[in-house]
């Protein structure tokens, strides 16, 4: 004789069926990604999140991304990407035209640099040959976007704006494949910490962070600070309450407060004193052209 179920029965298992389907798709499909939601450019839209996660605000960087200018800008991070043939001239910065621009600020600028070879310990003719250097002087500062440079950068890290790079580069131009992902891997992360470090300069010293433009690399300023040095080693040169490196005052004290923390002192060795200047950019002609201006400035 067949055995039939009871109502009862089939209405218990229809239940847990459905309570056992529910909780398989509840795990199993995904639900709609805070990505989904948030504004701003969508290829930026993960690092957003990553930001969010990481303690920034959603009204912070919704306003921030949204504001016009905010953008995912792959051709400026590619320079990163390509063999690249050119290299600076530094020769141009020891000529006498320059060295005597160099004298013209020193003047325009002599009660800041002494005030920073006072209180740091640093030699205004090194100070005075960074910025030269730098920014020729204060009058070339970049004209990328920080927070573009940084973000798209930060964003290579998810694989679909990788290859979008990869795509975009020349073939007769870029590395090869291992060596490309290996930078991106490297630069992204890099990025990345840069990038928190700007926002929240921004956020302390109260300035519009897509309003900053700098260097392709996301160097700011007269100083050239990349934004974690700006937070950590940036000073107020004028007493006016902030840092703003775009003004000859707290670029001055800044540098002067950077080479100090890496140990400059007012005796330091020409050796050591390489070594140190090595730190502001990793070049050794660089270093060596800096310390030929500071000479030149000193007779």
């Amino acid at each position: 004789m067949t055995h039939n179920p009871s109502p009862t029965a089939n209405h218990g298992r229809s239940l847990f069926s459905i309570f056992a389907l529910a909780f398989m798709l509840f795990f199993i499909i995904p639900t709609s990604a805070p990505a989904d939601n948030i504004k701003g450019p969508k290829e930026l839209n993960r690092l957003e999140n990553r930001l969010l996660k990481d303690g920034f605000s959603r009204d912070y960087i919704e306003k921030t991304f949204t504001t016009p200018g905010a953008a995912f800008a792959l051709k400026g991070v590619s320079l990163f990407f390509v063999h690249s043939e050119s290299s600076l001239n530094y020769d141009q910065f020891i000529s006498k035209k320059s060295i005597a621009n160099a004298l013209k600020y020193m003047t325009a600028h002599q009660k800041d640099l002494q005030a920073a070879q006072d209180l740091y310990g640093v030699d205004k003719t090194i100070i005075t040959a960074i910025i030269l250097v730098e920014t020729r002087l204060g009058t070339y500062l970049g004209n990328r976007r920080v927070i573009n440079t940084l973000a798209t950068m930060a964003a290579l890290s998810e694989k679909k704006n990788k290859e979008a790079l990869w795509a975009s580069l020349a073939t007769s131009k870029r590395f090869t494949r291992k060596k490309f992902d290996k930078k991106v891997l490297k630069k992204s992360q890099w990025a990345y910490a840069e990038l928190q470090a700007f926002l929240k300069f921004a956020q302390r010293e109260k300035i519009d962070p897509v309003a900053v433009k700098g260097s392709y690399a996301g160097a700011m300023g007269i100083s050239q600070f990349m934004p974690s040095n700006a937070l950590t080693l940036g000073k107020d040169g004028n007493g006016d309450g902030k840092v703003n490196l775009f003004e000859h005052p707290d670029a001055i004290h800044s540098i002067a407060n950077y080479l100090k923390r890496y140990g400059w002192k007012p005796t330091v060795s020409r050796q050591r004193a390489h070594k140190i200047l090595y730190k502001y950019n990793h070049s050794n002609y660089y270093v060596d052209t800096l310390l030929k201006i500071s000479d030149k400035l000193k007779k």
